[in-house]
C-alpha cells in the first residue's frame, strides 16, 4: 500500500475509535450502556441491524464464495423476507411488552430460571465461536497487508474494537455501525465500477456475464430437493427461514438491536428495512466476486492467493513445474475468453474447456500445498483481499480495506456488546449479584466484554482454515439456532410446556443437530429445522409428564 492508503486506513480506525469512545457519556447507566435508554430511531437500528450481519466475512467470504462457486449462495437468504414478517407481527412487540433486556430473561418469568440459563448459555457459546470466526476475516487482510503473523493481526484487530465496545456499550455500537455502513456502500460501490473499467476493450458487462454464466455461475435457484445440496431453493425458503428466525428472534446480538428501538412500531421498521434490503445488497457482493472472476479470465491471477504459502511452495522443483502448466493454461483461458461469443456454440465450449483446464492446474498446485506444507489450508478466504492490494489504484485500495474493517468492527462490537449483556444480566445480576448499583453492572460489563474479545481472538487463531468464512459462521449458528428456536416455540406457542420440557426439550435438540452432523451427509441449513422440531416435540411430550400446574413460571400463558 502506498502513503495514501495508509492514510485513509489510519483516519478511518483512529476516527471509529475516538468516536465509539466519547459514547461513554450516554452509558453510565445499565439501561444506558446495554439498551441506549431505548431511545434510537428505527432507521439507525435498521441500519445497525444490517451491520451486525454485514461482517467482513460477508466481503471477503462472500466474494470469495462468489468467485469460486458463483451467486448460488444467495438462496440462503430467500426466507429471511419472510422471517421478519414473522418476527414483526410476534416477537418485537412480545418482547417490549416484557420490558427485558435479553431475551432469555422472558424465559424464567415463563418456565423458570434453570430453562432462561441454559438457553443463554447455548447463546454465548454459539456467539462466542462466531465473533471468533469474524475477526479471523480482517485479520486475513492485515496479514496479507503487514505480512505479519496472522495470530498477531487476530489480536491487533479484535483488541482494537474491543476497546470502544467497552467503554461506548450499545450506544457506541450503534451509531459506530451507521457511519459504517456508509463507509461499506461507498466502498463497494467504486470497487465496481473500477473492476469493470479494467475489462479489455470491447468486452462489456454483458460479455463478462455470459461467461460466467456459461460455466454455471450465475445460477441463483436450484429447485431440486436434496437435504445433501448446500444451496437450493428450498434450503433457503425453509432452513434458510429457521436459521433467520432463530438468529433474529433468539439471538441477543440482534434481540438486542430493536430492544433499543424508541418503539414497538420502530422495532418493526427496523426489521422491515432489512428484510427489504439484504437480498440486494447480498446480490451486489455476490456480484463483485462475479465481477474479481471475470477481471481474472484476462488478467493472470495468483496460483494461490496466500503469497506466504506460495513463498514456501515454490522454492522445488515441483511446484515451478506445476507452475508453469498453470501459466499455459490460464493464456489458453485468456485466448478463449477473448474470442468468447454466447451465439457460437464452438467457441463457447472452447472457453469452459478452458476453463477446466485452468481450474485443474490450480488444483493441482492446492493439493500441492495441502500435501508439503498446510494440510489445513483453504485458499478462498484470501480471493478478495489479494485482488484488492494487486490491481486497485492507490487511494481507492485504502478505501476498500476501510471497508473491510467498517464491515468488521460493526458485527464484533454488536456481538461483544450482546455477549457482555447476556453475561452480566443473566447469570451476574440473576445468580450472583441480583441488588447492585447501575454504575456496578456496567463496570461488570466492561470487564466481560473485555473477557469475551479476548477469548474471541483465540476462537479466530483456528477459525481461518476451516474453509469459507461466511459458511463458516453460519454452520457454527446452525448447530443451536434451530434449538434456541424451538424454545421460544414452547414459549409463544404451546400453552401446555412447562419448565422441564423446555430445558430437555432444547438438550435433545442441540443433541439432534450433532447427531445429524455427525453421522448423515445433511447440509447445515437444515439442522436448523431439525433442531427446532425436535426441540419442539421432545418438550411437549415432557411437558405431558408435568402436572399442569408445575414449571409455568410466573406468567400465565406462554401464547402470544
Amino acid at each position: 500500500m502506498r502513503a495514501l492508503d495508509w492514510a485513509v486506513v489510519i483516519a478511518y480506525l483512529t476516527y471509529v475509535i475516538w468516536d465509539g469512545v466519547r459514547m461513554t457519556k450516554h452509558a453510565k447507566t445499565k439501561e444506558g450502556y446495554f439498551l441506549a435508554n431505548r431511545g434510537l430511531p428505527w432507521w439507525a437500528v435498521g441500519l445497525s441491524v444490517m451491520a451486525t450481519q454485514l461482517s467482513a466475512i460477508t466481503l471477503v467470504g462472500t466474494t470469495g464464495q462468489a468467485y469460486s462457486d458463483g451467486m448460488r449462495f444467495i438462496q440462503f437468504y430467500y426466507g429471511l423476507p419472510f422471517a421478519m414478517i414473522i418476527l414483526c407481527v410476534t416477537v418485537v412487540p412480545f418482547f417490549h411488552r416484557a420490558n427485558v433486556f435479553t431475551a432469555y430473561e422472558y424465559l424464567e418469568k415463563r418456565f423458570d430460571v434453570n430453562v432462561r440459563s441454559l438457553t443463554s448459555f447455548f447463546f454465548l457459546i454459539s456467539r462466542g465461536l462466531g465473533v471468533g470466526t469474524i475477526i479471523s476475516a480482517p485479520a486475513i487482510v492485515l496479514s496479507i497487508v503487514f505480512e505479519w503473523n496472522l495470530v498477531a493481526t487476530i489480536f491487533a484487530i479484535g483488541l482494537s474494537t474491543t476497546i470502544y465496545t467497552v467503554f461506548g456499550g450499545v450506544q457506541a455500537v450503534t451509531w459506530t455501525d451507521v457511519k459504517q455502513m456508509f463507509v461499506i456502500f461507498l466502498g463497494l460501490g467504486v470497487c465496481f465500477f473500477v473492476i469493470l473499467s479494467s475489462f479489455p476493450a470491447g468486452v462489456s458487462l454483458g460479455d463478462g456475464l455470459h461467461m460466467a454464466g456459461s460455466l454455471g455461475k450465475l445460477t441463483m435457484v436450484d429447485t431440486s430437493f436434496n437435504l445433501t445440496e448446500k444451496y437450493t431453493i428450498w434450503s433457503g425458503l425453509i432452513g434458510g427461514l429457521f436459521l433467520m428466525l432463530g438468529y433474529f428472534g433468539c439471538d441477543q446480538s440482534q434481540v438486542q438491536r430493536f430492544l433499543t428501538a424508541k418503539s414497538v412500531d420502530e422495532g418493526r421498521t427496523s426489521l422491515l428495512m432489512s428484510a427489504f434490503l439484504k437480498i440486494p445488497m447480498q446480490f451486489g457482493i455476490l456480484l463483485i466476486g462475479i465481477m474479481v472472476f471475470i477481471f481474472y479470465q484476462f488478467t493472470q491471477p495468483p496460483i494461490v492467493f496466500n503469497k506466504a504459502e506460495i513463498a514456501k511452495a515454490a522454492q522445488t522443483e515441483e511446484f515451478q513445474a506445476i507452475q508453469s502448466r498453470y501459466v499455459a493454461a490460464h493464456e489458453q483461458r485468456r485466448t478463449a475468453a477473448i474470442g468468447f461469443d454466447k451465439a457460437d456454440a464452438q467457441k463457447r465450449q472452447a472457453y469452459i474447456d478452458a476453463d477446466t483446464k485452468f481450474n485443474d492446474s490450480r488444483k493441482e498446485a492446492l493439493a500441492y500445498i495441502k500435501a508439503t506444507s498446510n494440510p489445513t489450508f483453504n485458499d478462498v478466504n484470501y480471493a478478495f483481499p489479494t485482488f484488492i492490494l494487486e490491481n486497485m489504484p492507490v487511494g481507492v485500495i485504502g478505501l476498500l480495506i476501510a471497508a473491510i474493517f467498517a464491515a468488521a468492527m460493526s458485527s464484533i462490537s454488536a456481538e461483544l456488546n450482546a455477549l457482555a449483556t447476556a453475561t452480566t444480566i443473566d447469570f451476574y445480576r440473576r445468580l450472583y449479584r441480583p441488588e447492585a448499583a447501575d454504575s456496578h453492572y456496567v463496570m461488570v460489563g466492561r470487564i466481560t466484554t473485555f473477557i469475551w474479545g479476548i477469548f474471541a481472538c483465540i476462537v479466530a487463531i483456528f477459525a481461518t482454515n476451516l474453509g469459507s468464512l461466511i459458511e463458516v459462521v453460519n454452520k457454527f449458528g446452525s448447530f443451536f439456532y434451530g434449538s434456541l428456536l424451538g424454545v421460544f416455540v414452547l414459549a409463544f406457542v404451546v400453552k401446555r410446556a412447562r419448565a422441564r420440557g423446555a430445558f430437555f426439550g432444547l438438550l435433545f435438540g442441540i443433541t439432534s443437530v450433532w447427531i445429524a452432523s455427525w453421522y448423515t451427509n445433511i447440509e447445515f441449513l437444515w439442522f436448523n429445522v431439525i433442531g427446532c422440531v425436535v426441540t419442539v416435540f421432545a418438550g411437549f411430550l415432557i411437558s405431558l409428564t408435568v402436572s399442569e400446574d408445575e414449571g409455568l413460571g410466573n406468567s400465565e400463558t406462554g401464547s402470544i
